[in-house]
């Protein structure tokens, strides 16, 4: 197995991870799912009251509100990413002091290189970051911590036809 397939394998299976931490972290959705999986407690009885409680229409489910330390809000543009491009990650803190910190990929493997703040504001921020050159097709975790607040998204990056 080659070492861009073993990256890929371990991006996959990281993004998995990531999907179910941002899940566990989304916090109320997961209550909702699994009152819905019951069979005592049909899914649209949990849709409709907390449509009733929120005010929204009935049928549609209000999203709920992070918890507090998740209420950073993250995007990663252009998304899919080449590996050697540069990215753009934009957001706000909420509620959070300030961009701090911006971590792409995993410690032993960044996706991100170059990471330059260029406006740390806490109700608007902005970063620009080179895509590793080393990194494959796949998925991978873009973390913000905002001094108070974290956010997280997910990069996809894509390798162009021709190289490797």
């Amino acid at each position: 197995m080659s070492s861009k397939t073993r990256i890929s394998a371990r991006t996959r299976l990281a993004a998995g991870t990531v999907a179910a931490a941002a899940a566990v972290i989304a916090g109320g959705t997961l209550g909702i799912a699994a009152a819905s999986a019951s069979p005592a407690v049909p899914a649209v009885s949990a849709v409709s009251a907390a449509s009733a409680t929120a005010g929204t229409p009935a049928g549609l489910a209000a999203t709920p509100k992070p918890p507090a330390g998740a209420r950073a809000v993250v995007k990663v543009a252009p998304n899919p990413a080449t590996p050697g491009g540069e990215v753009t990650i934009t957001g706000n803190c909420g509620g959070g002091k300030g961009l701090k910190a911006v971590l792409g990929g995993f410690p032993d493997n960044p996706a991100l290189t170059d990471v330059q703040i260029v406006d740390a504001g806490p109700d608007k921020f902005e970063a620009k970051a080179k895509v590793s050159p080393t990194i494959g097709d796949g998925v991978g975790p873009v973390l913000v911590d905002c001094d108070g607040e974290a956010g997280v998204t997910l990069m996809v990056t894509h390798t162009q036809p021709g190289n490797g």
